[in-house]
């Protein structure tokens, strides 16, 4: 072997030496944040046979891979030099980040079923908000050939696979009359908190309640330096930061618990927001704080009406609307969920069901509750 041969294959070796010691390390960062940071999978003979376990272990290593950040970001700012808009997946605008994938219907039908399957067993009302990402209601920004199939269409498309039982909320057409305003986030597919307060205002209608005055009340910036999903796909560092805000009702009811329950059925202290989370790499967890599989919340409302929340991301900041109305509200993530609803709670205790996903998520197959 020619001596400049060895040279180049110590050099290669040294460097993947290196990457691996240092992505082995951050691995193991403790500081990390525990939402957001990518967690080792766990073996099993069903995920080794289905070859789930070695997908999972490839996205958690990308995920990891030592400097991952910098070199998007250095990805980032050469496409958008080169005039190329799509990074990592995000459509990078002037205004702001959206999702640049092309939407499917993915498991509507699975979706649909499970949902259905859930009213069919159930004495209550059940209604379902399907809800826009920002792609749905900026999708004008997108170029054409993103938008082979919109977020309306989806919605639609959703909306016919459920039983005709089950109340339907049209969140779209309140979320795009509103387009003008603050309601989504610039870095982020979520909407903001005022984007839910008026979505809040249709569906508390259709619950049986008054919608809460916006005058009444007070909203608190927690964070004006928000940065996020699309954000942290595309690390396009000019895109704009997001505030965070809470929205305080002024003279009404009172939270009087707030507790959480992981899937072995342990109690925890919670709080509707998690203010430390502001200082920490997700701050979105400000809004009912760590990801959990339940989440219960009492109030000192009079009318001991009890609601089952049943949802994503999206339910996260407009659940703290609903505490006006309720003496008790009972959010399901069934993300987080590894049992079934059954063997946690009686669906039976609750009058009425609300199903509040965003439409990217629908797109994909649900855990089954």
């Amino acid at each position: 072997m020619k001596f400049s041969n060895k040279v180049t294959a110590a050099a290669v070796l040294v460097f993947i030496s290196v990457f691996s010691i240092s992505t082995f390390f951050s691995s193991h960062n403790k500081a990390a944040d525990v939402r957001s940071s990518a967690r080792l999978p766990r073996m099993s003979w069903s995920s080794l046979s289905d070859g789930s376990y070695f997908s999972s272990l490839s996205e958690y290593t990308a995920k990891k891979f030592s400097g991952r950040g910098d070199w998007i970001a250095a990805g980032a700012l050469i496409k958008t030099e080169m005039c190329e808009s799509v990074v990592n997946g995000v459509y990078i605008s002037q205004e702001r980040l959206l999702s640049a994938e092309i939407p499917s219907y993915g498991s509507f039908e699975e979706n649909a079923a499970l949902i259905n399957n859930f009213a069919e067993k159930y004495d209550g009302a059940v209604y379902a908000a399907a809800i826009p990402t920002s792609a749905g209601v900026y999708g004008d920004i997108l170029p054409s050939y993103l938008q082979q199939v919109t977020e309306k269409q989806q919605i639609d498309r959703f909306y016919d696979l459920l039983d005709t039982d089950i109340r339907r909320i049209d969140a779209y057409s309140i979320l795009k009359t509103l387009s003008d305003n603050y309601i989504y986030y610039r870095s982020d597919s979520k909407w903001t908190s005022y984007g839910a307060y008026c979505v809040y205002r249709t569906v508390i209608q259709k619950l049986g309640f008054l919608p809460a005055s916006y005058d009444k009340y007070t909203v608190h910036h927690i964070t004006d330096n928000y940065k996020g999903d699309l954000y942290k796909r595309s690390q396009y560092m000019e895109s704009n930061s997001d505030l965070l805000d809470i929205y305080e009702y002024s003279g009404g009811a009172e939270i009087t618990g707030c507790t959480a329950y992981d899937n072995a059925g342990k109690c925890y202290e919670w709080e509707l927001y998690d203010i430390d989370a502001a200082g920490s790499d997700d701050k979105y967890r400000l809004y009912l704080g760590e990801k959990m599989p339940f989440v219960k919340i009492t109030a000192n409302v009079n009318n001991e009406k009890r609601l089952l929340v049943i949802g994503d991301d999206f339910a996260a900041c407009f659940i703290p609307f609903l505490t006006q109305h309720y003496s008790e509200i009972v959010f399901v993530s069934p993300e987080c969920m590894e049992l079934r609803l059954k063997d946690h709670i009686d669906i039976r205790d609750y009058e009425q069901t609300l199903f509040l996903f965003g439409i990217d998520s629908l797109s994909s197959k649900i855990k089954e509750f």
